[in-house]
């Protein structure tokens, strides 16, 4: 179950454009610790500034600790990880040893999530990694769009949860790596903020120990109470069974289901996407494709007051393996502009699906995205994951 606290201070961030200059300032700002996880950490123009500023930090003797997935981040430059550590910043890297050809559940379990404490006062959650909005491939755009993505800006109630979450994890790695570093950490007690004024929301942890599920369970928890309307934009969107029951009851009392997916495809396994299209249009759900950019969002809005910003793709792979954060709260005015961002896009840079066309037509499209679902399924069969 999901506990809210209220007492939280919280700002929509929309893409690198708003959400790095409110990183660095805060950064600037830090007086004691800054810890910051992302997956790719990429030594462009925008990184190297983040870098700068932390590089800064570190050197006027603010504790400065940075976690990076040994995946995502396996293309930053030794050179650049060895300057940041002789200004004092320490890095670590989660499961570095990676292969492509690995089919252990181990080398799959990568550190996905998107966030940042500072001082424990200041935190950043979302979806949103150190790498420039235009560091994407341009596909024939000599000027394409900023990438679409989304992050949160945190103060108040929630922040001992999410400081003592990320002291954890570094303490947990420096421990594997033989490092005995102690870090002074204590389990943050609950907080009972319900009289506390500020947005009512929860920081919800994805990981292989205690919260496996808990993420997927705050999304089905909402849809199945939905009562007017979904909004999902999700750039890896491959539900399992349950979650494609919850939207379809969802759409069959009445529920308003409008979907906005990534519609380039930057990787071989998001055509298994295409295989629900034909059901869920059928079933009165909308679906959208993004073409405009590459949209690496992973947000939904439920009646215009729940809503979810974070690192969680809507996979196996988010679901079932990835240490994953998002933020979920209950707000109507934060809720309806994030909304309304959403329909922006989709209005702006996405092409509605047609039912009649979709299963009258693409015959080839829906037999090939059939197969890669079916790989996907046999994938999750080999590594002793089961489908849900």
């Amino acid at each position: 179950m999901t506990h809210f606290i209220s007492g939280n201070q919280i700002q929509l961030l929309r893409s690198g454009a708003e959400f790095f200059p409110a990183l660095e300032a805060a950064i600037h700002q830090a007086e004691h610790e800054i810890y910051l996880q992302t997956y790719i950490f990429e030594a462009d123009k925008t990184g190297r500034k983040i870098g700068d500023a932390l590089i800064n930090a570190a050197l006027r003797g603010v504790v400065v600790r940075v976690l990076l997935d040994g995946f995502g981040s396996k293309d930053l430059p030794k050179d650049y990880v060895k300057s940041l550590e002789k200004a004092g910043v320490e890095v670590m890297f989660y499961r570095p040893k990676i292969s492509p050809w690995s089919l252990k559940k181990s080398r799959l379990r990568r550190l996905h999530r998107k966030v940042t404490v500072i001082d424990g006062k200041v935190g950043f959650v979302g979806g949103i990694n150190i790498i420039d909005d235009h560091n994407i491939p341009t596909l024939g755009h000599t000027n394409p769009p900023p990438r679409v993505d989304y992050a949160l800006k945190i103060e108040g109630a929630l922040l001992p949860a999410m400081l003592w979450s990320v002291q954890s994890l570094w303490r947990r790695m420096a421990w594997v790596r033989g490092m005995g570093e102690k870090i002074p950490t204590s389990k943050p007690k609950a907080v009972d903020g319900a009289n506390a004024k500020g947005t009512f929301a929860a920081f919800v942890l994805r990981d292989n120990l205690l919260h496996r599920r808990d993420i997927e369970n705050a999304y089905l928890s909402a849809i199945n109470k939905a009562k007017s309307e979904i909004m999902i934009a999700n750039a890896y969107f491959i539900p399992g069974r349950k979650f494609r029951q919850a939207l379809l009851k969802a759409a069959k009392r009445g529920v308003k289901v409008k979907l906005m997916l990534q519609g380039r495809m930057e990787y071989f396994l998001m055509f298994a996407t295409h295989a629900f299209y034909s059901l869920f249009l059928k079933n009165g759900i909308e679906i959208y494709e993004y073409h405009q950019s590459f949209m690496h969002s992973k947000v939904a809005v439920i009646d215009q007051e729940w809503a979810t910003v974070g690192s969680s793709n809507i996979d196996p792979f988010s679901l079932m393996l990835a240490r994953e954060a998002n933020i979920v709260f209950k707000d109507k005015t934060l809720a309806n502009a994030l909304r309304a961002d959403i329909l922006a896009s989709m209005v702006t840079g996405a092409k509605k699906i047609e039912v009649n066309h979709w299963t009258q037509g693409n015959l080839a499209k829906r037999f090939f995205s059939w197969l890669v679902f079916g790989l996907v399924r046999l994938f999750l069969g080999v590594i002793g994951l089961r489908h849900r």
